[in-house]
């Protein structure tokens, strides 16, 4: 492959992609109901991943082996698709139960009238700051630790696995950095921009895509600042909480992307973790979890 190939594909695939599923999403809106526009922009988004994740790698041997890929959709299958609607479901039976009963209206509180770019950008940074916390949170606090190191146990990393988290972390997430907004009566078409980016942000994040976001790194939490994050060693695996954006790294101190290095081993220092769907589930309730 010609090396200005390369460096084009390096440079400019992050910005082009999200671009293009932005520009299609705008597009399909015109004639789609909003949440088949925002899946159709997110798996253009996915299959653009997978073709530069499989042509151009960061590391050949991160690719997933069979037995990863079963567990991996075992994950997003169960908890990125139906955990996450039935919560979704739960949250509106709530809304709809508080607003039906009682004086309860916090939809004041969100800006309603501002142009629904401005409201997403709002919503990104906002959810954003909640998720850093929460985050920290699980690595700083022993119990929360137990259940956040299953999205740490990979040795490699590839878009596959960005859904790989125990279902009592998603619950916990989804009460952070989607419960609110819902409660606040944020609008669907604020969400569905939103999402194009988080889904489209999140894919990259995990892939194993050879990449250089330039001073995008000072903006978004890319690829290149997620690896350290999966380190090995926890020192600087501590660093790149930012669940979208990096700014909340940024701006307390905990952005960590050193110049000129490769990241080393991923995973987690603790023996014999279990690989398997079943076995991560239990894991984090047991003292000793044992391999497959």
């Amino acid at each position: 492959m010609p090396r200005a190939f390369r460096v084009c594909v390096h440079t400019l695939a992050y910005p082009l992609v999200m671009c293009i599923a932005f520009l299609l999403f705008a597009w399909l809106q015109g004639f789609l109901p909003g949440t088949a526009a925002a899946y159709i922009a997110i798996i253009w988004g996915l299959l653009c991943i997978t073709v530069h994740e499989w042509l151009m790698p960061y590391q050949q041997y991160w690719h997933p082996t069979r037995f990863d890929l079963i567990n991996d959709v075992a994950y997003m299958v169960l908890g990125q698709v139906l955990l996450e609607q039935l919560l979704l479901l739960i949250a509106f039976f709530l809304v709809a139960t508080l607003a039906s009963t009682t004086e309860w209206q916090l939809s004041g509180i969100w800006p309603h009238d501002w142009p629904i770019w401005l409201q997403a950008i709002l919503l990104l940074v906002v959810g954003d700051f909640f998720r850093y916390w929460l985050h920290r949170l699980f690595h700083q606090v022993q119990w929360m630790w137990a259940f956040h190191q299953v999205h740490h146990s990979p040795k490699r990393l590839y878009w596959v696995n960005v859904g790989r988290f125990h279902p009592i972390e998603q619950a916990l997430q989804f009460v952070v950095d989607a419960l609110p907004f819902v409660l606040i009566g944020v609008q669907k078409e604020v969400i569905y921009v939103y999402f194009v980016f988080y889904a489209i942000n999140g894919f990259y994040q995990h892939s194993n895509c050879d990449v250089r976001l330039g001073p995008l790194n000072w903006i978004v939490a890319g690829p290149e600042l997620h690896r350290w994050h999966h380190s090995l060693d926890l020192k600087e695996a501590n660093h790149n909480y930012g669940n979208n954006l990096i700014v909340w790294d940024v701006l307390f101190g905990t952005r960590f992307l050193p110049k000129n290095h490769q990241i080393g081993e991923l995973g987690i220092p603790v023996p014999n973790y279990p690989m398997s769907y079943i076995r991560q589930l239990v894991a984090p309730f047991r003292r000793h979890p044992t391999t497959d």
